[in-house]
């Protein structure tokens, strides 16, 4: 540990590899990037919904995530039915440079409300603007952060957002698969292993299963793993 609080978790790091692409990249800037893990807790054990990206994607291939995707520009302006919470907007601010700005953090929420809209069919629109993308992400709370190790062919960084399907009236059987994401499954959030997951996946379910520990409601404003490469090494570090 260092004076940050940053710990190095070796852990990750052979599971890692093993999934790399045998070709290193040359060094690309991680874009801005966002992910919903939405929660059906209708069930003893929560489940979240993940599914299968194609062998045909540069990234990720063959191994079931949560649905999400980069920052659009648009994203930033798009209208909200209701706005984050002022302890989500808040802590999505720290770490950030100079630059990444309350419409930036604003619109990472706008882009895992409309990817789990485009990858799952799950429209999080109140009634009322219906037709038109404009989310509630008032239930949204900040989980996780991670950033996409230097020599992979795509890098992200991004934010994993998460609430509960019944906040928002939501009907988890009314997901379908869509061109990015197939065999979309609600998986129990402490039980996975049966299908393949990208490690990081699986480590931010680890901190979902904590969480839900910890209290249930997953209160907003919790302390925030982040997860980044450095010197060889996976960090973890609390926001």
């Amino acid at each position: 540990m260092n004076d940050s609080g940053a710990v190095k978790i070796d852990v990750l790091t052979e599971d890692h590899r093993a999934g790399m692409s045998a070709k290193r990249h040359a060094p690309r800037t991680p874009r801005d990037a966002a992910a919903l893990i939405l929660l059906d807790r209708s069930h003893a054990v929560p489940r979240a919904l993940l599914g299968k990206r194609g062998k045909g994607h540069a990234f990720m291939p063959d191994l079931y995530v949560f649905p999400g995707g980069r920052r659009d520009p648009g994203d930033n302006r798009t209208p909200l039915a209701r706005p984050l919470g002022d302890a989500v907007a808040d802590k999505l601010m720290q770490r950030t440079k100079a630059r990444f700005h309350a419409q930036a953090a604003r619109g990472l929420a706008v882009a895992a409300a409309r990817e789990m809209h485009e990858e799952a069919h799950l429209s999080l629109t109140p009634a009322e603007y219906e037709g038109s993308l404009r989310p509630d992400v008032s239930h949204f709370r900040y989980l996780a952060r991670a950033i996409t190790p230097p020599g992979q062919p795509r890098r992200f960084d991004t934010r994993f957002f998460t609430c509960f399907c019944d906040e928002l009236g939501l009907d988890p059987s009314a997901i379908r698969d869509s061109d990015e994401l197939h065999d979309l499954r609600w998986l129990p959030v402490d039980a996975h292993d049966s299908h393949p997951l990208p490690r990081i996946t699986k480590v931010i379910l680890t901190d979902v299963v904590k969480a839900l520990e910890e209290d249930p409601s997953l209160p907003f404003g919790r302390a925030v793993p982040f997860y980044y490469f450095r010197n060889g090494h996976f960090v973890r570090e609390l926001i």
